[in-house]
C-alpha cells in the first residue's frame, strides 16, 4: 500500500504519460536477451534488435566486432550544425552472469512485482540503456533537431575487459570523439518513502578497479602428515590480515560535495559523524564508522571474490589461490596499492595484478556550470527543488577509458530508486523501481533539449 502511495504521489500527471506499453515491451525485449560474456550470439541479436530502435529515430548504427562481443555505435547528425563537437551518451549492454539454480525465477525472464521491473541487468544496465534509445526515440518524434551531433556508445564488455570503451576511446575515436559524454551508467537519485526526493548525483569521478591474486605455494604433501607449512593456511592468514586492514581515508572534490550535501540534509549520527569527518578527513576512526554504513566512499576498498586450492582431499594443497578485487581511490596508483596488499599477505603469500583487468587511474573530471545546470532543471521537471550533487561512484565505468583519453565524462542518470531499497546491482532478483525506469525518459529528453537545442 505504501510503495502505491508512493507511485502514485510522484507519478506525473495522466495526460504527459506516455505510451508505458510500449516504453515496457521494449524494456521486455532487451533484458530477456541474455548478453553475458562469451555469448557471441546474443549481443549479435541485441545490436540487431537495437540498429532497428536507433533506425525508427532516424539514426545510423555501426556495430564493431571485437574480442569476442560487439559494440554499437549511433550517430544523430544535426541538420543545422551550430559547429559545436558532438555529445556522446553512454550505457553497457553486457550483463554479469547469473546462475539460474540461485534465483527464484529465471534470470533472464521479465517480470513485474511489488512496483519493480525483474531480471539479471534491468538495474545494470540495461534501464538506462532502454531509456537512452526512448529519449532519442521521443525527440525525434516531436519533431526536434539537434543543434550539434548526438553519439551513442554502448559496449559489450564493460563488465568483464572494457576493451570496447578502451578501443572507442583510441582506435575508433573518430567515430566517437565529443565536447563531453554523458554516461547512463552512473548518476541518478533517490527518493523517500513517501514520495519526498533526496539527492540526485552527477558523477565526475569514480574508482579504479584492478583484481589481483593472491597465491601461495607449497611442496604438499600426504593429508597423513600436516606441516605447519601450509599453502592454505598461509593464505588463509593473508585473506584475514586483508579482512582486518583499513586504508587510509581520503577525500576529494567529489567526495567532499556529496559529504558536505549529507551533512546539510541528515540531522541524525550519520550526518554528524559526516560533519566531524569533514573537520579532520584524517581522523580514521570517524572515517571507520562513516565507511561501516555506506561502504567505498571514504577509502580504496579491496575484497577476496574467488577462492580456490588443492588437487586432492587426501593431500596437501601444493597452491590455493584467491582473486581480490580493488576498488582504488583516485590519486592512488596500483603500484602503491599492490605494495600494500603485498605487505599484507606476508612472505609466504605472492600478490600480483592480473594482467589486462586494470581501469585507467583518472582523476575527477572538471565541474562544467552548463551541463550540471542542464543536468538539474532536466530532474527539476520532475522533482522541483531537488540538489543535483557532483559525486564519486564506487564501482568503475567505461567512463574511465574516456577520461584517460581527455574527454570529460559526466554520470547522469534520470532514473531513481527508494532509500534504503537496494536494485541488488549484480546479485539475486535483480530489479529496478518500475516509476524510475518511466520516469528516467522524459528526464533524458529534457537534458538532450538543453545540450543539444
Amino acid at each position: 500500500m505504501l510503495l502505491t502511495s508512493l507511485m502514485l504521489a510522484a507519478a506525473a500527471p495522466a495526460a504527459a504519460i506516455p505510451d508505458r506499453a510500449a516504453e515496457r515491451a521494449l524494456f521486455e525485449k532487451v533484458v530477456e536477451i541474455p548478453t553475458v560474456a562469451g555469448r557471441t550470439a546474443e549481443f549479435r541479436r541485441l545490436t540487431t534488435l537495437l540498429g532497428a530502435e536507433f533506425a525508427r529515430a532516424g539514426m545510423t548504427s555501426i556495430v564493431k566486432d571485437h574480442d569476442g562481443t560487439q559494440t554499437l555505435i549511433a550517430r544523430w547528425r544535426s541538420p543545422r550544425p551550430s559547429g559545436k563537437k558532438p555529445i556522446l551518451l553512454m550505457a553497457h549492454m553486457d550483463v554479469v552472469e547469473a546462475k539460474a539454480s540461485d534465483w527464484k525465477n529465471p534470470p533472464f525472464e521479465f517480470r513485474e512485482a511489488g512496483g519493480y521491473y525483474l531480471g539479471r541487468g534491468s538495474a545494470d544496465n540495461k534501464a538506462a540503456l532502454v531509456g537512452i534509445v526512448l529519449a532519442l526515440q521521443g525527440l525525434k518524434a516531436s519533431g526536434f533537431e539537434p543543434s550539434r551531433d548526438i553519439v551513442v556508445l554502448f559496449t559489450g564488455d564493460e563488465e568483464t575487459s572494457g576493451n570496447g570503451a578502451r578501443r572507442a576511446a583510441n582506435e575508433w575515436r573518430s567515430l566517437i570523439d565529443a565536447d563531453y559524454a554523458l554516461n547512463g551508467d552512473a548518476g541518478g537519485g533517490s527518493v523517500y518513502a513517501d514520495g519526498r526526493p533526496q539527492d540526485w548525483s552527477m558523477q565526475i569521478a569514480e574508482k579504479t578497479y584492478a583484481d589481483f591474486t593472491f597465491s601461495a605455494v607449497n611442496r604438499g604433501g600426504h593429508s597423513s602428515r600436516p606441516r605447519p607449512d601450509n599453502a592454505i593456511y598461509a593464505l588463509a592468514n593473508a585473506l584475514a590480515a586483508l579482512e582486518r586492514h583499513r586504508f587510509k581515508p581520503m577525500i576529494n572534490e567529489a567526495v567532499r560535495g556529496e559529504a558536505e550535501q549529507v551533512a546539510a540534509e541528515d540531522k541524525g549520527t550519520f550526518g554528524e559523524l559526516v560533519s566531524k569527518w569533514l573537520k579532520d578527513p584524517t581522523d580514521r576512526e570517524t572515517a571507520d564508522l562513516i565507511e561501516a554504513m555506506s561502504p567505498g566512499g571514504t577509502r580504496t576498498r579491496c575484497v577476496p571474490t574467488m577462492l580456490s586450492g588443492g588437487h586432492a582431499p587426501n593431500a596437501l594443497a601444493q597452491k590455493a589461490e584467491a582473486t581480490v578485487n580493488c576498488r582504488i581511490f583516485p590519486g592512488v596508483s596500483i603500484k602503491a596499492t599492490t605494495a600494500e596488499l603485498q605487505q599484507l599477505a606476508g612472505e609466504d603469500v605472492t600478490v600480483s595484478l592480473v594482467p589486462g583487468s586494470s581501469t585507467p587511474a583518472t582523476a575527477p573530471t572538471a565541474i562544467r556550470p552548463d551541463v550540471l545546470a542542464a543536468y538539474q532543471a532536466a530532474v527539476r521537471t520532475r522533482f522541483p527543488g531537488v540538489p543535483v550533487i557532483p559525486g564519486q561512484s564506487a564501482g568503475a565505468t567505461d567512463g574511465a577509458f574516456l577520461r584517460a583519453a581527455g574527454i570529460p565524462v559526466y554520470g547522469f542518470g534520470g532514473l531513481w530508486g527508494i532509500v534504503g531499497q537496494s536494485g541488488n546491482a549484480h546479485g539475486l532478483d535483480e530489479r529496478v523501481l518500475v516509476e524510475g525506469f518511466h520516469g528516467q525518459v522524459p528526464i533524458w529528453r529534457e537534458m538532450l533539449k538543453r545540450v543539444a537545442g
